[in-house]
């Protein structure tokens, strides 16, 4: 527990515990060496250039409906039941698998070339975000086995090719501006959700704002709040993840409250490839517990899910003339 300090009120937050896990430990199956804490700051103070550029720079690189690119403050609306403003108090930008225009993969949805800053404007800033979308894959795959050996498959299970051999991983930077949220009145900076594919590896920087719900089915829902781990990500569990297991692993109901402080966090979301039919595993029903949710392809799930909480991208246009 710790005590915060808010308009002169002191409030005692709830601190949640998490299970930790070393990925370089020989007792796991492979061997890991995580991202090193000197790259993870480049990330973040390159993460950090971008947003301060002036808004008209950042408007010239806006997300596409491939969504790559820059998502403004209140493009994303996670929580529409409670949040009573029209969207989320953060701004984002999306870096994906990069793949060329003239490869025919790139007609798929998530899939295609990569929106960038011009070069001279951010020295280095394509080769950084580049390096640790490559690097971050390998971590996801490392954690994926782990869950794999969990649920009772080969460890190796989700390395497949329909699976995490071509999959739709998604860098997303975050920066959060300072607002104060207020969940009575429905402001947050990021409202309360589940993201959608297999893992998430989360990693912040030293502000508190990040909160979880253990039990989303609970009534009144209690929510907790994850601390900032120095050089380790936090992993949230996806809906996939959870349509797979049978609800053996819950996905991660989770949220961001701001303090009046700005905060950055990297996300890495990772899905499995388009065409990857995703239903309940043999390892998780049984006659007595059949699968609760039906099959579904990914690329169909995901683009869904993108529509409901992305504004249309038409909301735009005067700032592209």
């Amino acid at each position: 527990m710790e005590n915060q300090c808010q308009n002169g009120t002191e409030t005692l937050l709830k601190v949640s515990t998490l299970n930790c896990i070393d990925l370089s430990n020989p007792d796991i199956h492979q061997s890991v060496s995580l991202l090193k804490q000197e790259f993870m700051d480049e990330v973040f103070g390159q993460s950090k250039s971008f947003f301060e550029l002036p808004l008209n720079e950042k408007m010239k690189v806006l997300r596409n409906e491939k969504h790559r690119g820059y998502t403004p403050v209140l493009d994303e609306l996670l929580d529409p039941d409670n949040q009573v403003h029209v969207g989320d108090y953060k701004e984002g930008y999306y870096i994906g698998v990069e793949v060329p225009e003239d490869d025919p993969e790139a007609e798929k949805p998530f899939y295609g070339p990569n929106v960038w800053p011009e070069d001279g404007l951010l020295p280095g800033w394509r080769q950084t975000m580049e390096k640790f979308h490559h690097q971050a894959l390998e971590v996801a795959k490392a954690v994926a086995r782990i869950i794999a050996l969990a649920l009772g498959l080969e460890v190796d299970f989700f390395d497949k090719p329909e699976m995490l051999g071509k999959p739709i991983a998604t860098l997303r930077l975050l920066h959060y501006g300072g607002q104060v949220s207020d969940p009575s009145k429905g402001l947050y900076g990021a409202g309360a959700h589940s993201d959608y594919g297999l893992i998430t590896l989360l990693a912040t920087d030293d502000v508190m704002g990040l909160q979880i719900c253990k039990d989303k089915d609970a009534k009144p829902q209690i929510w907790e709040y994850v601390a900032p781990v120095k050089g380790a990500f936090i992993v949230n569990l996806g809906d996939m993840l959870e349509r797979w297991s049978n609800c053996i692993f819950k996905s991660t109901l989770h949220r961001v409250l701001g303090n009046g402080q700005e905060r950055y966090s990297i996300a890495y979301f990772v899905e499995p490839s388009h065409d990857c039919l995703v239903e309940c595993l043999p390892t998780c029903k049984s006659e007595n517990n059949p699968p609760k949710f039906p099959p579904i392809y990914c690329a169909t799930y995901l683009s869904q899910r993108y529509k409901d909480t992305h504004a249309e991208l038409s909301v735009y246009e005067k700032h592209q003339t």
